[in-house]
């Protein structure tokens, strides 16, 4: 089990990002049997920050948060995402395949274009084609290690379905059936209570809303935070609702289930808001204490982190590189000395049998066709809402339990194609099986 994460590095630690996925993965890195991968999201944020000084502060205090949490660079896969040539490599290449209709659907793209439309602006106005791109290199950082777990938040579950049909388009494209498919196709790991932590406005905690609670701000600090965060205007001794109230949803995630309980109990009594930040506050300074205690001695020597970062990277690309040599061969990309085309004098082929071949295309419906020998197509289906429905066809075709008449209620002949010539290609392919 490979488990994969990362942090863009375009600001200071916040809690979401400890709550939402620091914490979750360093755990999930000492259970047996897990590979556990985690890196700087520098390239990534350089779609959305143009000031290099912040990069590089970002990316030591990202650093040393990891490290303060409790990672162990010996124990797992630990680097930054630019000392990975490979990766933007393999961006291109997923470039390549990845549908645009799939890249319009983005959240962030598409909530970019709202708002301009909104503002009476031209849809892309300020788009960048690295906006644009974000879920494709996201692929890129997930699919080189052939990650089989992604912990995120909820909103960025979108990336990993992404990531799994742009996977799964290269796997279908170059892949050989009976071979080892090039990439493992990922799923998200949530922890539905905290998988996205509220700011202090109540909106997602996030450096874009500047709503944040820095991870290891100082304890003052932290209480005055805690002080400032948004609640109803409800007084002391008027019973609270948990749901939707931002002091509950990070008390809980930080609290144990029985803490939580008696949380509840207090807002059902009447807690006074001011109580309930105290106790808050309380709650996570007892966790976060050492953590920033930690966290201060680390940051102080980054000349070891960048160490630390460089080794992890060597270590990284020990699998990235002979994956991307593998990819490099599929597309196309050789040497020709050894793959020289042979002309020799034209000899009786060995006949190659029809075959189907099953696919799924930018619309999200799934398709399969016969082809002949040469490749060419002798039949193309219409589209289905789900892959065993075409499946379900095509096996049964290949068993010779439905014949031509009956396939093309669901397909269509290619041009120059009769009804003859597919009874024809049936009967082979079935001698074939």
């Amino acid at each position: 089990m490979r488990i994969l994460t990362g942090i863009t590095t375009s600001g200071t630690p916040h809690l979401g990002n400890y709550v939402g996925a620091i914490r979750p993965a360093i755990a999930a890195s000492a259970a047996p049997g897990v590979e556990s991968f985690y890196f700087l999201a520098d390239y990534h944020a350089l779609i959305k920050v143009s000031e290099p000084a912040r990069v590089q502060r970002s990316t030591l205090e990202i650093a040393a948060a990891w490290l303060a949490c409790g990672l162990d660079p010996q124990r797992v896969w630990f680097y930054r995402q630019s000392d990975i040539p490979e990766i933007p490599e393999l961006t291109w290449l997923l470039t390549c395949v990845a549908a645009k209709g799939l890249l319009n659907r983005a959240h962030a793209y598409k909530a970019a274009v709202d708002r301009n439309l909104a503002q009476g602006d031209d849809a892309d106005a300020g788009v960048t084609a690295g906006l644009f791109m974000y879920p494709v290199l996201m692929a890129a950082d997930i699919l080189m290690f052939n990650a089989d777990q992604v912990p995120v938040g909820r909103d960025q579950v979108q990336h990993i379905e992404m990531a799994r049909d742009i996977g799964a388009r290269f796997n279908h494209l170059y892949g050989d059936p009976a071979a080892i498919p090039f990439f493992t196709l990922p799923e998200a790991a949530i922890e539905e209570h905290v998988a996205t932590l509220p700011g202090l406005d109540g909106r997602k905690m996030s450096k874009s809303y500047d709503n944040t609670i820095p991870l290891f701000a100082a304890r003052g600090e932290l209480k005055k935070l805690i002080a400032g965060i948004v609640t109803d205007s409800r007084l002391p001794g008027e019973a609270k609702d948990t749901e939707g109230s931002n002091v509950f949803a990070l008390y809980q995630a930080f609290a144990s289930a029985s803490e939580t309980a008696a949380m509840r109990q207090a807002f059902a009594e009447g807690i006074g808001w001011g109580d309930a930040k105290q106790q808050l506050f309380a709650r996570i300074d007892a966790e976060i204490a050492p953590l920033r205690e930690r966290f201060h001695g680390l940051i102080a020597h980054p000349d070891r982190i960048e160490q630390q970062l460089r080794a992890g990277a060597d270590k990284a690309r020990q699998i990235a590189m002979p994956l991307l040599a593998r990819l490099r061969e599929a597309v196309g990309l050789r040497n020709l000395g050894e793959h020289a085309p042979k002309h020799a004098a034209p000899t009786q082929a060995t006949t190659v049998a029809p075959q189907f071949k099953q696919y799924r295309e930018a619309d999200g419906r799934f398709y399969f066709k016969l082809v002949d020998g040469a490749g060419r197509v002798l039949l193309q289906s219409t589209g289905f809402a789900a892959a065993r429905e075409a499946g379900a066809l095509v096996g049964r075709a290949k068993s010779g339990a439905m014949g031509a008449d009956e396939l093309l209620r669901h397909a269509t002949l290619a041009e120059g194609i009769d009804a003859a010539a597919l009874t024809a290609a049936l009967r082979a392919l079935h001698a074939a099986e």
